[in-house]
């Protein structure tokens, strides 16, 4: 019997239109608010892997287009990765002064109601897939917040993908995926994750446009001042 495909897109830059062989593929992931693949890898979305925290969910709860743009429409079940209780014990908060002016750690219930009104599907992933997440990369939760050090939604998706996608009926695609970005995220280790993945399975990497073509390279507007 033929194996099913498993496309998973992150949001780095493509170096072709891959929109046919991924629109083909039997189930196929993206991640938060997908940019630099539009029109280069087509529209199908089974899961969308969304992380319900800080700046970016902020902004995209504020912006009236995020809800109706294609992904999040083709999107049949949405995933919040990080649940409540692993903020508390995991995250960066907001300053007092950032509070006051409605920043926060989570944006979990506006997240949940954003997408229900969207009419999808939506579940958050429990505390504890967070931490074995962490501990699978080596991390130490006890000074995760003192090291400044997080995975990227991209690491959870995936890693919750394989292991309910089992290598004896399901080939992988991965593509999008620079490793760069944020510099609190733990880049080089998701990095060596996926390739000791990809030798335990059938797992086929394509480059992202960080990986050939540094020009794709964009300034960290997250990072700190030093």
């Amino acid at each position: 019997m033929a194996k099913k495909k498993l496309f998973i897109v992150g949001n780095g830059p493509l170096l072709s239109d891959m929109s046919e062989q991924v629109d083909a593929a039997d189930h196929v992931i993206r991640f938060n608010e997908p940019k630099a693949s539009i029109g280069m890898s087509g529209t199908k979305t089974n899961w969308l892997f969304v992380c319900n925290t800080g700046k970016p969910m902020e902004r995209r709860l504020k912006d009236p287009k995020y809800p109706t743009s294609p992904i999040v429409q083709a999107a049949e079940f949405v995933f919040l990765v990080s649940h409540p209780t692993a903020v508390q014990k995991y995250s960066l908060k907001p300053s007092l002064w950032a509070r006051i002016k409605g920043r926060r750690a989570e944006w979990t219930w506006a997240s949940l109601t954003m997408y229900g009104d969207a009419g999808k599907t939506v579940a958050i992933l429990p505390p504890d897939n967070y931490e074995a997440g962490c501990l699978e990369l080596g991390l130490d939760l006890s000074v995760l917040l003192d090291d400044r050090t997080f995975p990227t939604t991209g690491y959870f998706g995936i890693r919750y993908a394989l292991e309910r996608m089992p290598a004896e009926t399901w080939d992988v695609e991965i593509a999008g995926f620079g490793w760069q970005g944020w510099k609190n995220h733990t880049w080089d280790q998701e990095r060596e994750w996926v390739q000791r993945k990809a030798k335990e399975r059938n797992i086929k990497i394509w480059p992202a446009g960080e990986d050939w073509k540094p020009k794709y390279a964009k300034k960290d507007r997250y990072s700190r001042k030093k």
